[in-house]
Order: C-alpha cells, then structure tokens, then sequence
C-alpha cells in the first residue's frame, strides 16, 4: 500500500511531468469526444435562466477583456469570470458527462461531471494565452484526469453526506489544466492545489436548484483564480490533499482517501479511457438513464399509449433514490432529480430531450397526472448488488390488467460499453448548439475540435463558436 502522505506529490509531478507525446491516442481521442459534447451542452445551457443571471452578474462586476463568455450575446471578460459562466452554462442542463466508477463502493454520485472544468479553464485561459489546440488538449487531458484520480480516491463519505463532487473536485480539474497552460512549476503547483482545497465547495441541498450548475462554474473560476494566484507568488499550505489537515481527510469527515487509487495511478491508465465517461442521451441526472432507455424500450415494443397506463414503479437501489430525490417534479430543475417525470416523459412523448425539460412541459396537467401514477421503490435485490453501475427496473401496470416489466440494460447509451457513434454525437451536439449558431457554424465547430491538433491558436475555435453572433 502506497504511503498516504505521498498524495500531493503523485499530483504535482503527473502535473508538471504531462507531455502531449506521452498520452495515449485513446486519450486523445476520447477528450475530444468529450470536448465535442461540452462545448454542445455549454452552448444549449447558455440560454438557461442561470446563465442569463450569471452573465448579468459578470457583466457588472469585471471590466478584464481576456476571454469569451458563450451564448447569444457573447461577450469578453477575464478568464476566470469566463469560466464562471461557462462553467455554469455547461451544467446548466444537466447534460455534461459523467465519470465511472471502478468499484462497487465508489457510488456515482462521489464521482464527478468531469469535462467541464478541465475544459472551460482550458478554453478561457487558452484564448487569453494565445495557446494552441494541442495545448489547449494537453491542459485538459491533464486537468481531467487529475479531478478523476481525487474523486475515485476520496472516501464516498464526501458524497453521502452532502458535498457535491462536480463543485468540490471540479475545483482541482480546472486548476491542474490553468497550472499545465500557465507552464507553473512543482512549487508553484503545490500552492496552486491548497489554494484551490480552500476555494473548493458545493453541497447537495442545491440539487434541483440553480445552484447546483453554479457549483460547476465556480469551480471553474476558483480552480483559474488558484493556478493564477500562485503564478503571482501567492502562498499555500503543504500537503494539500494529505493528513492531517489536507483536502482528503477534511473534505470526507475523517475517513481519509484509497492512496493506491491516486498514488502511482495518474496516468496508468487514464480514467478518460479506463474505466471511460459517459456521453449523456438525456439532459439529467444519469442516474436515471437506464431506467429511462427501459421505459423507452417498454413503450416502443409493446406499443403503450398514455392513457393505457394505470400504474407504474422504478425499482432501484439508494445510489438512484437518494439523489434522485424529487417525488413530483414541479419545474424543469427538480426534473432532472425526480424518477417519476423521466418515466412520464417518456410515455408521453416517447422521447425526453432537452424540448421536454422546460417548465412548461413539466407544469402541463398531463405530465402532472401521469407523475402521480409512479410509485419509487427500494428494491434489497438491487441494492444488494453494489453501487459501482446504475441498476434499476420499471413495471408498468395497464388498465387492462397486464403488468409489463423492463429492466434497465447496464451497458446503457452512451457509456464505453455502447458510445455514441459519431452520427449520435453530431446529433446530440447539433441539436444543442443549435439553440446559439446556425447550421454552418455548428458543422464547423464540430469539425474543429475534430482536428484540434492542427489549430496554431485556440482563438480560431473561440471564432468559430462565435461565428454571426
């Protein structure tokens, strides 16, 4: 067993010591993938009521002309406030994509949404650096898999008790890439990550709220705001992820961390690649995803229209009901966490996108009744297995007296076992972008992160996401 007060160090060497020509081209290949669908759920989350506020906010508090904040109306600011509202946008909806797990014991939700920081940092402190699309990669890669190693490291009692991974360890994402792009050294590494311990936050009682996406977005801010203030000769404690006093004990209530999940692992492999990330078809939780592919399977094969339906149940284990925790969703935040209306949707609509995730739909007096109709059940048998993949089954009762049962495949959409191929990826990106840039503008987005290797400057996809606004 690696020794435990080696944390720190394992991160500010795989830091300093990441070279683009050492990382694996299913890494490569993968990030931008990831990027690709980031940037796709940043653009469709930028019309958001959170973004707008956050935009607002910006506006009025920064006078820096650094870096693009992304929408209808982009405009410049600095880098870190960029980030904030990027940073918000791409959490906006929910549709960002999810780390896993490589154990039974480490519960999806300890893990983090971990494209976004590492990217939204990379991107605004790329555009005011001038950087290319290769470091631009390079600093993502670097900041990606850093957040994954700590979340995967950390007892799950940081997630079970409340802190929300997407906030606390996005913090370390965005400052491993700013640090990688700002070329920071091993000392001003150690101070870039006990800054970011401090600034790291987030709980889940925001889950359902606008709040929850900030989360994302000051983690994106905080993490560039560390690295820069480091870069300046700004101080921090040492060992800020160890014992006593660092990160890991403090942040999971005096439970520690797994060190042969961090130390000598970062890198080998990359969790980019092993165990992988999952691309989401649905702009939610992913904890309810299989469950909403069973529904959909259920309805399309045996053809169930709405008013046949009587009843029906979602049996999963606490990893899903816990944070999936609304009964009756009310708008489309409380949506995103609430069981019933992801089942409902989809016996409404045969479909839930990001069209179905508005107030209005939700609020519509058919979605209202059929919600009603849904009963959440802890199933022993389910949780009995483990928490380290999303298990569920749906049972649906017909007024004819027939009960359907569908349970929901574990090799779900999107996840490395059944990945978006690129037309699925295209789809998904196009209908998000399109919410911001015309039909041209969003095929070349997509095409240049394609080929980002080849950008001398990050600047020529900043345009490209900007292009006729």
């Amino acid at each position: 067993m690696p020794d435990q007060s080696g944390a720190t160090r394992a991160v500010i060497d795989f830091i300093t010591g990441a070279r683009w020509p050492e990382f694996p081209q299913d890494a490569i290949d993968i990030g931008k993938r990831c990027i690709i669908d980031g940037l796709g759920v940043m653009l469709a989350g930028s019309v958001a009521d959170a973004s707008r506020i956050a935009c607002d906010y910006t506006r009025r508090s920064t006078g820096a002309i650094e870096a693009t904040a992304f929408g209808r109306d982009p405009f410049r600011t600095s880098a870190a406030a960029a980030a904030l509202v990027n940073g918000t946008s791409g959490h906006a909806l929910d549709f960002d994509d999810t780390q896993l797990a490589t154990s039974a014991d480490r519960i999806f939700g300890l893990l983090t949404h971990p494209t976004m920081p590492p990217l939204v940092a990379s991107l605004a402190v790329g555009e005011r650096e001038g950087a290319s699309g290769t470091q631009v990669l390079e600093a993502f890669l670097t900041g990606f898999e850093v957040e994954c190693k700590i979340a995967e490291a950390i007892h799950p009692h940081h997630y079970k008790k409340g802190f929300h991974s997407s906030g606390t360890i996005g913090t370390f994402g965005a400052a491993a890439a700013t640090a990688k792009l700002l070329g920071l050294d091993a000392t001003q590494v150690g101070h870039t990550l006990a800054i970011a311990a401090s600034m790291a936050s987030g709980i889940r009682v925001n889950f359902g709220t606008m709040t929850k996406p900030l989360h994302v977005g000051r983690a994106s801010q905080n993490g560039i705001m560390a690295a820069e203030l480091a870069a300046n000769g700004f101080t921090g404690g040492h060992d800020a992820l160890d014992p006593p006093w660092g990160f890991f004990r403090v942040f999971s209530f005096d439970e520690g961390f797994d060190a042969d999940r961090i130390i000598g692992v970062l890198g080998n492999p990359h969790t980019i690649v092993s165990p992988g990330v999952s691309i989401k078809p649905y702009p939610c939780g992913v904890l309810g995803h299989p469950t909403m592919d069973a529904m959909r399977r259920l309805v399309t094969t045996h053809d169930v229209k709405p008013e046949q339906i009587a009843a029906m149940r979602v049996r999963a284990g606490s990893n899903i009901l816990n944070p999936l925790r609304y009964p009756i969703a009310t708008n489309e935040l409380e949506a995103k966490f609430c069981p019933a209306f992801m089942v409902s949707a989809i016996a409404l609509r045969r479909k839930a996108g990001i069209h179905e995730f508005t107030d209005e739909f939700v609020r519509s007096e058919p979605v209202q009744q059929m919600m009603r109709k849904v009963e959440r059940i802890l199933d022993p048998e389910i949780e009995a297995r483990g928490f380290e993949k999303i298990r569920s089954t749906v049972e649906v009762d017909l007024q004819d007296g027939r009960t359907l049962v569908e349970h929901a495949d574990e090799r779900y959409r999107g996840g490395p076992d059944r990945p978006f191929t690129r037309d699925e990826l295209f789809e998904k990106f196009s209908e998000c972008a399109a919410e911001v840039l015309g039909e041209a503008a969003v095929r070349n987005v997509f095409e240049t992160v394609e080929h980002i290797e080849q950008v001398d400057d990050v600047m020529t996809l900043v345009r490209a996401m900007t292009s006729g606004l």
